[in-house]
């Protein structure tokens, strides 16, 4: 376990350590290398659309499709977001309507 930088701070999980952060981006680009490197050995494609059977066509589709993904989830939290003091105060008192 890693020491607190500070005796107010609890030790880092390992998923927000920086090193962990670093291994994970590595293996992301690793993936992302070999999936599009794999395409190479690929001998016959069968495109039913002319631009399917580009090279690189699926790893960019499925990156512009979790990228929209993403920007509908956050759209979807503004539209859902509610305040803070939704169900009340924290002392427990409810607005009531006088």
């Amino acid at each position: 376990m890693s020491e607190p930088e500070s005796p107010h701070q609890e030790p880092k999980d390992w998923v927000y350590r920086d090193s962990t952060k670093r291994r994970l981006m590595a293996l992301l680009l690793i993936g992302c290398a070999v999936s599009v490197g794999l395409e190479f050995f690929i001998k016959e494609k069968h495109p039913k659309f002319g631009i399917d059977g580009t090279f690189g066509f699926f790893a960019l589709l499925g990156f512009i499709s979790c990228t929209i993904m993403i920007f509908l989830a956050k759209l979807l939290g503004f539209v859902l977001k509610v305040p803070t003091d939704f169900y009340g105060d924290e002392d427990g008192e409810e607005d009531s309507p006088s």
